[in-house]
């Protein structure tokens, strides 16, 4: 399959029939919690998917196996021509122990979808970064069966998509009210409450800008700086359209967000970036400093529009964005919409 002009391969679409193989980079499924993974296989199969469990999936602990045998299991999926997709049941804390061991040039090979979100993030960008594969940073396999609001795509729709296709997600302009739900013992919920009001955030008047979609957690991407596998700066180099960074604050309090927002400038994460889009955060301010204030003290220097609030990352709902994808980023009035297209 020819690449983008930025270099950009996607994958082939993802159809029913399909194989999704499911494996746990990070945390692996505790027992207390395998009744939700079962539903979900199942929901996927009653869809018509074929699903592949790993071994490194259900169990305790921090991960789910050693980092090598994590990776193995990866690759060997990445490596499969039967398996289309690749999805972990959700993120964890330390995916960073197996990014050295990743097989980016069988990615490259024979390009499949990578799924997940969080600590995943930390294998979706280098993957896209060293191998040109686009990434979908997105819903996790458990979060699969929910309920989305108007505007918000879900992840299998969007693998589904041919080269050349686009879609739109807009503001739904709610948020989920309450905490996580406790699926070991609703193991089959598949509805949210979005009745909280929220909007996506723009303080410089209108906005319409164009580049190619990189990013992830920043608690996690950020200690990818500066190392060959978080060289966001030469993947920029390599976009005539210019980068659109997105990151998202799971749990940092606002002097640490500062901190590692810094490390990024520093790096030359916003180098050629047409702007930055910042998830909405439930994490601490430090004190009086404020996430907001972690914000303008980072990137208030820079010439880069930064929309925050946007709906990706820990605080549900959940958008699609898929790294190395061509978005244009829409703040216009009510209007707000980040539209992607895969060429």
């Amino acid at each position: 399959m020819n690449g983008s002009p930025s270099g950009i391969t996607y994958p082939r679409p993802l159809r029913p029939g399909d194989t999704i193989a499911v494996t746990a980079s990070s945390a692996p499924v505790r027992p207390e919690h395998e009744g939700r993974l079962d539903f979900v296989i199942g929901w996927l199969r009653d869809r018509g998917y074929r699903v592949v469990e790993g071994e490194c999936l259900r169990g305790e602990g921090v991960v789910s196996a050693s980092a090598q045998d994590r990776a193995d299991e990866f690759n060997a999926f990445v490596r499969d021509p039967s398996v289309r997709a690749v999805v972990p049941p959700w993120g964890g804390e330390t995916a960073i122990d197996i990014v050295d061991l990743l097989d980016a040039d069988a990615l490259a090979a024979d390009p499949t979808w990578v799924v997940g979100w969080s600590d995943i993030s930390t294998l979706l960008l280098p993957l896209t970064l060293r191998s040109g594969v686009a990434t979908l940073h997105g819903q996790n396999l458990m979060d699969t069966p929910y309920d989305l609001p108007r505007g918000t795509a879900h992840w299998l729709d969007v693998v589904a998509r041919e080269r050349g296709e686009e879609f739109v997600q807009q503001d739904p302009g709610v948020r989920r009210r309450g905490g996580w739900d406790d699926w070991s013992r609703l193991p089959a919920v598949t509805r949210v409450d979005l009745s909280e009001p929220a909007s996506w955030r723009y303080d410089g008047g209108s906005l319409d800008v164009t580049g190619r979609l990189i990013g992830g957690c920043l608690d996690v991407v950020c200690h990818l700086a500066g190392s060959p596998f978080g060289d966001v700066p030469r993947f920029a180099e390599r976009c005539p359209e210019g980068t659109i960074v997105y990151l998202e604050n799971c749990e940092a309090p606002a002097l640490d967000a500062a901190r590692m927002l810094h490390g990024l400038r520093l790096a030359g994460w916003f180098d050629g970036a047409r702007a930055v889009l910042l998830g909405r955060t439930g994490a601490k301010t430090s004190g009086d400093f404020t996430q907001d204030d972690a914000v303008e003290d980072a990137l208030g220097q820079l010439d880069v529009p930064v929309v925050r609030d946007v709906d990706f990352g820990h605080v549900p709902p959940g958008n699609v964005l898929v790294n190395g994808a061509l978005a244009r980023v829409t703040m216009d009035g009510p209007r707000h919409e980040i539209r992607q297209s895969f060429v």
